[in-house]
């Protein structure tokens, strides 16, 4: 007859409550497999799969009662760490549509918007554009593969256990935040650049003929210019992409490392095994 004990159940139930709560909680934060198209239960049979399939390989889990205030501590800790390195490569899609915001702007298409369900807003229709384009680039590249290797690889560098947080991690994640603005007006500085050159032609232009209407005559233009700038400047933004996600995997383990209080080294970083 096979008897269960107590600490045998708790045991279980700790071994996979704990590592699912990081996996839904990266799986919410992370674009792609978080999108609000998919619905919520194919998220959840997901992050149920890649616990039964990363569960037997994370090792002992903590003596620690899990409806506990020291077991419920410990399952906010893995929510929040999910949520860190989801974040992590969202800060990604979300330079690449503030590239797309920019460029937007300067071509004279604020008021071409779209409703977009992920942020409960308006994003210009440039903007969704390039959103597409790391999307597309992203599965091209299996990002969302690496992303869940990455994940597989994390509760070996930052294990579940009782210890508190570091302040290395969330140092680290809010340098990295830096990357919206550095990489969004990087990508848009080609269309930004060329239209700067197109404004300073129009204002030479109405200072020698004051008659004429520059509104009616600059808009086409600056649209044209703008237009033609970013059809040119497109096959250089998937190698831009490619190394932005590429450096966010590794972003992604290199918070955990630090957030378990394991500062990796500057001079010899160790990306994951599965990045190209």
């Amino acid at each position: 007859m096979i008897t269960i004990s107590y600490a045998d159940l708790t045991a279980w139930i700790t071994s996979f409550v704990w590592p699912l709560a990081r996996i839904l909680a990266l799986l919410a934060a992370a674009p792609v497999l978080g999108n609000a198209a998919i619905p919520t239960r194919v998220k959840i049979g997901l992050g149920v799969l890649i616990t039964l399939i990363v569960a037997p390989a994370i090792g002992p889990m903590p003596k620690v009662e899990p409806g506990s205030l020291e077991g419920l501590l410990i399952l906010c800790q893995q929510i929040i760490i999910g949520l860190a390195m989801g974040f992590t490569v969202r800060i990604v899609f979300s330079a690449v549509e503030m590239a797309g915001e920019i460029a937007g702007l300067q071509m004279g298409l604020g008021f071409a918007t779209f409703f977009s369900p992920r942020s409960d807003g308006s994003t210009l229709v440039v903007g969704r554009f390039l959103g597409l384009l790391a999307t597309l680039t992203f599965l091209a590249m299996n990002g969302h593969l690496l992303m869940l290797s990455v994940l597989a690889e994390s509760f070996n560098v930052f294990p579940i256990s009782a210890e508190p947080f570091s302040a290395g991690g969330w140092k680290m994640l809010a340098g990295w935040g830096g990357k919206i603005f550095e990489a969004g007006l990087g990508l848009a500085l080609p269309v930004v650049t060329a239209l700067l050159i197109v404004n300073l032609a129009l204002g030479i232009l109405t200072r020698a003929a004051p008659q004429l209407n520059i509104f009616a005559v600059g808009f086409p233009i600056t649209l044209m210019v703008g237009m033609a700038a970013l059809m040119l400047s497109l096959p250089y933004f998937i190698p831009v992409i490619e190394r932005l996600v590429t450096e966010a995997l590794e972003t992604m383990l290199e918070i955990a490392r630090a957030a378990s209080g394991h500062l990796p080294e500057a001079s010899s970083p160790s990306p994951p095994a599965a990045l190209p």
